[in-house]
């Protein structure tokens, strides 16, 4: 096939490089800004609004129609276009690479490159919001000692004094056993109390705890938002599909990082559910191959949490419809592989 001829290809080179050309016009002082070749959001709205049509030369003109009581003025409700991506970049054998600047990764929003890149910084001391969701039905009860002691230790090392945590049990039901805090002997205290037993309904548990501790979450300033999830990945009681509970946790812009409790010598359909899970939220799946080893998988998530990419970009051809908007973000140089989420819902217009 002639690559050249292929618009999609054409796309993606395209895409490619319009990191790298965002950044070299920031760095070369003979160019002009950004703002010339790519209008700021406050200049695109001003285009698209309509002149108001009371204005004091309207008045002041017979039979013109004088304006209504000021409850009546429409307000224009303003929405963020900004985008905010987290990412991580590991060589090929799993270590993490930093040190990485803007011109070496290519983006397409939507299939599309961003109109705009605001801000590229490697992020290593932004605020955590995580939660620990520890499996507790029947079907790990022989490997549940591990999970918890792992589950401590996890916390022991994450924790600053900024962060929060929280901590939940599942079977068939969700078990909030710590709320977020930052005290870590709290949290420790709710992951011992934590006890096995009954089915599993892993979807159910995800959707809804993504949807009430993530989703809304109130925060005065930009935190990072992550799901620990440790489980055999085995579903046999939910409602919600799989679907669903990928789609909550991407709408509550969560990463979630799933660890698998099967010790087996080949993966089985459980692990192929958290690799899916993990991969679509931008996180990343461990398959430790003994319960000794999980504590291996709770530091490697410590270690990415704190060695992580922040991308702030404005997309380009933007709707305000809550569709899903698919986000691709690569390495150009082909040693390294990035890991981020695969898209977000772009919010619904106000009612």
């Amino acid at each position: 096939m002639n690559l050249s001829q292929s618009p999609r290809w054409a796309g993606l080179v395209f895409g490619c490089a319009v990191i790298a050309l965002a950044s070299h016009a920031q760095s070369t002082p003979q160019q002009p800004p950004s703002s010339a070749t790519l209008p700021s959001i406050s200049s695109q709205q001003n285009a698209n609004q309509q002149p108001n049509p009371a204005t004091p030369a309207q008045q002041t003109q017979p039979g013109a129609q004088q304006p209504g009581p000021p409850q009546q003025t429409q307000t224009l409700q303003l929405f963020s276009r900004e985008v905010d991506l987290f990412f991580a970049v590991t060589d090929k054998h799993g270590s993490f690479v930093n040190g990485l600047q803007q011109q070496n990764f290519g983006l397409l929003d939507d299939g599309r490159p961003p109109e705009r890149i605001i801000r590229f910084v490697q992020q290593t001391n932004l605020p955590l919001r995580v939660g620990i969701m520890i499996d507790t039905s029947s079907s790990i009860r022989q490997r549940f000692t591990y999970e918890q002691q792992a589950a401590i230790d996890f916390l022991l090392q994450v924790m600053h004094p900024v962060d929060r945590a929280f901590v939940e049990g599942f079977d068939v039901q969700t078990d909030i056993e710590q709320d977020f805090t930052n005290r870590v002997d709290l949290l420790d205290s709710g992951i011992s109390r934590l006890r096995p037993g009954g089915g599993t309904a892993l979807y159910d548990s995800l959707y809804k705890t993504c949807r009430d501790q993530m989703l809304t979450l109130q925060q005065t300033a930009d935190v990072r938002k992550a799901m620990v999830l440790v489980s055999d990945g085995d579903d046999d009681y939910s409602r919600a599909t799989e679907d669903d509970a990928i789609k909550m946790c991407q709408r509550a812009e969560t990463i979630v990082y799933t660890i698998s409790t099967n010790t087996g010598p080949s993966r089985d359909k459980g692990d192929d559910v958290l690799l899916r899970i993990s991969d679509a939220t931008g996180g990343r799946a461990f398959f430790p191959t003994r319960m000794e080893d999980v504590s291996e998988g709770f530091l490697n998530i410590e270690a990415e949490l704190r060695s992580q990419y922040s991308l702030v970009y404005v997309p380009a051809n933007f709707r305000q419809d809550g569709s899903f908007r698919t986000i691709y973000l690569h390495s150009l140089d082909p040693r390294y592989l990035v890991r981020a989420k695969k898209g977000y819902f772009a919010p619904r217009p106000p009612e």
